[in-house]
């Protein structure tokens, strides 16, 4: 892995960053790392593989996320992924829902940190490519200035080198998981401290961070950043990624280049049998913050599931027929 190669991620989102979100991600920028969304060892091992982890060639560099904690079944899913192609198996011992805690992963697992070393290690001795782990800061009544250094260092020893960490402890009992991602209170002083006595650890920050400019700002503290919510409700905000993040030189893309390369492929899905609306509700907030993006809005949830394939189009239509008169039709102002 390069130096940079984490320094930003979209963070995954169940029910939401699929292999059509990741391809509408994937044009915004070219450098964003992309996760998919968590999927247990069981599932990829039994379900149906193509329409569990299947994805496009263009969503590279991207990552599959896995959950579970039965080391064999990790193992054999992790070689699964690697053979489809991905570029990293991603572990989640973050995510705290009801679902996860009953299935004995996700982030119930920071109180099992030697558990949790045994499935890295396992997975790292399936495949080649990185083995990542997304967790917390800490779990319950745990102290997270105990808790989050006993993990790292136990995971880090069965051979980890990069952690996604959310600066919130999660509360197993008395939260939902949305409540989870808002009432315990963000400690980003922590991980800087956790990057700055592991300096031969990637530590990637997430949680609470809504812009790109925050974005390089925590940038100078840590390895790099993970946006979830920010991105999926905001997309556009990643657009300006490869040239703040990277230092990349090229243009922009506007929101109508975006709007006309998802319309071919919407059609190129819809001639495989896979319904627009699969794809564009994606995109709602593609124009959001922009003028006219109300009508976007409108138009393009108007249909629900029976959109035709054309509704990006007609959506970007109607954009244009109303967009304020200053604008005279020119969408390169924003």
């Amino acid at each position: 892995m390069t130096k940079h190669s984490h320094r930003f991620c979209v963070a995954p989102m169940m029910d939401g960053t699929d292999r059509h979100c990741r391809y509408f991600h994937r044009l915004l920028s070219r450098r964003a790392r992309l996760y998919s969304e968590m999927i247990t060892a069981e599932a990829v091992i039994h379900g149906r593989r193509d329409f569990l982890i299947g994805f496009d060639a263009a969503e590279h560099p991207v990552a599959l996320q896995l959950g579970g904690s039965n080391p064999e079944l990790l193992a054999q899913a992790a070689k699964i992924g690697e053979d489809f192609g991905y570029d990293e198996i991603n572990l989640n011992v973050g995510c705290p829902s009801d679902r996860v805690q009953s299935g004995a992963f996700g982030a119930c697992l920071m109180k099992s940190p030697k558990l949790v070393a045994d499935c890295v290690a396992a997975m790292g001795g399936a495949v080649s490519v990185p083995v990542t782990v997304k967790c917390r800061i800490g779990v319950d009544d745990q102290d997270p200035q105990e808790s989050l250094y006993d993990f790292v260092e136990n995971v880090a020893a069965a051979g980890c080198e990069i952690f996604m960490v959310h600066a919130r402890k999660a509360w197993l009992q008395g939260l939902s998981p949305k409540e989870n991602r808002d009432i315990p209170p963000l400690d980003y002083n922590l991980v800087t401290r956790l990057k700055n006595d592991n300096p031969s650890l990637s530590i990637i920050l997430n949680g609470g961070i809504t812009t790109i400019e925050a974005s390089v700002d925590h940038c100078e503290n840590v390895d790099g950043v993970m946006l979830g919510r920010a991105a999926y409700s905001d997309p556009y905000i990643l657009s300006t990624v490869d040239r703040d993040l990277f230092g990349e030189t090229t243009p922009i893309p506007s929101r109508q280049e975006i709007v006309e390369q998802m319309a071919t492929y919407t059609h190129q899905m819809a001639e495989q049998g896979i319904k627009p609306h699969h794809v564009i509700r994606h995109m709602l907030g593609l124009f959001r913050g922009a003028p006219a993006a109300r009508t976007w809005r409108r138009v393009l949830s108007s249909e629900g599931a029976g959109a035709g394939a054309d509704i990006l189009e007609r959506s970007f239509e109607a954009v244009m027929a109303n967009l304020p008169t200053q604008f005279e039709g020119d969408l390169s102002a924003y």
